[in-house]
């Protein structure tokens, strides 16, 4: 697509362009900090943990029943053996088991050395202190061994892995009771616009209230993440630049919405060029065009448009990768579905568009998904309804009823 906006009018950016050139530019954090293994879900992994023991601890039961020895099993039919205790998880059983002995035991108990085997309990017959046991009892099952799930000193999870509720889970079984992580980003953003007024204030004519900060506060909701709101600035150049060059100071990473444009009051981009480093402007993205990408001094900066829907998109789409790479997670793809569209698009060929729409799902399995209303980039009310993006390529002029397109569910990207 052409930008017809500038003198000389040359190919906006693709969002993979735009996308790729944020990758060159950015370079993970290298700082990290030690944190107790609550506190650790959704951090960012920074040195390889290695097991401390052998998992299982002990050789276990996998099951309520009687353990014993597979020697004392005869080569035909059914056998009995005397009951001389129990093994409990937590208080094992401390005798020494003689030949034609067995012990009852329960799930996750330590066996006795002498036995090999466990029957579950509702395939034997109870005698007194005889437990008769069937001749099709099978040896050496519901066994687990020392070491089967994980060996002492090997890797139990590699960098820089998110670590998830299973990953807790696993740490936590080894006696991992502290993780060393890369230390959360810190993130400033703030509004730009005379038009802007905070919530508690009373609307007048020409005034709207700023709901963008309160998008970037939920987007921002991320444990290795610490966001500050930095208000509402208005359209003046040297306060913009001031607030812009204080931020670079004190935050790895600066966002502002609003200001990104070609109006005579967008001075983003001028201040950014003054003042700092411009990667792009602008990108072939519908909703979001006007998005800035640059540095000031060391620090990153990302100028989204001031339209609610374009900051959700850009955000998504652009940002949220950025702030992934530079935490040092790995990289990775939204996740992608096709669809079939129940509802006739319009499109005009030129940018890649994000559409809201409603997905759903059939008893069969299939995919199905519906616009969710009006796509103007201020329209919220029908991003409110929508639970995914019909993802639209640039060269895509419409969608008819019944085609197939290409769906990304919120629910699996950043703040959502």
């Amino acid at each position: 697509m052409i930008d017809a906006c500038t003198p000389k009018s040359k190919p906006l950016l693709t969002i993979n362009e735009a996308l790729e050139k944020i990758r060159l530019a950015i370079q993970p954090i290298t700082q990290s900090e030690t944190v107790p293994l609550n506190t650790a879900l959704g951090r960012i992994l920074a040195e390889p943990i290695y097991s401390p023991i052998n998992l299982p601890f002990d050789r276990n039961s996998a099951m309520d029943g009687y353990a014993f020895a597979s020697n004392d099993k005869p080569e035909q039919g059914t056998f009995f053996l005397e009951c001389v205790g129990t093994s409990w998880a937590g208080k094992p059983f401390v005798g020494q088991l003689q030949i034609g002995q067995c012990v009852r035991i329960f799930t996750g108990a330590v066996l006795p050395p002498e036995t090999d085997s466990v029957i579950m309990q509702e395939n034997v017959q109870i005698d007194g202190n005889r437990i008769v046991f069937p001749e099709e009892s099978a040896i050496h099952d519901n066994v687990r061994h020392v070491g089967e799930d994980v060996q002492q000193g090997s890797c139990l999870i590699a960098p820089p892995k998110k670590l998830t509720v299973s990953d807790i889970s696993l740490l936590a079984s080894a006696g991992v009771a502290q993780v060393l992580v890369k230390r959360t980003l810190t993130v400033a953003f703030f509004s730009t616009g005379d038009e802007l007024v905070t919530l508690d204030q009373p609307l007048s004519t020409g005034k709207i209230y700023d709901s963008n900060r309160y998008t970037l506060q939920g987007l921002l909701a991320d444990v290795n993440i610490s966001a500050t709101d930095l208000g509402i600035i208005p359209d003046d150049k040297q306060l913009l630049e001031d607030s812009l060059v204080a931020a670079a100071k004190n935050f790895d990473v600066v966002i502002t919405t609003g200001g990104a444009s070609v109006g005579e009051a967008d001075y983003v981009k001028e201040i950014l060029e003054r003042c700092g480093e411009m990667n792009f402007w602008k990108i072939a993205i519908k909703p979001g065009k006007p998005l800035a990408f640059g540095k000031i001094g060391t620090r990153y900066f990302f100028g989204l448009p001031g339209n609610p829907v374009s900051v959700m998109a850009t955000f998504q789409q652009i940002v949220a990768p950025a702030l992934r790479q530079l935490a040092g997670e790995s990289p990775s793809k939204a996740l992608r579905i096709t669809a079939t569209c129940t509802s006739l698009l319009k499109k005009a060929a030129g940018r890649q568009e994000f559409q809201r729409g409603i997905l759903t799902q059939d008893d069969n399995g299939d995919f199905f998904v519906v616009s969710s209303g009006a796509q103007g980039s201020n329209i919220l009310s029908t991003l409110s309804k929508a639970n995914c993006y019909i993802v639209l390529p640039s060269a895509c002029t419409g969608v008819k009823l019944g085609d197939k397109v290409i769906v990304e569910p919120f629910s699996l990207l950043l703040g959502e």
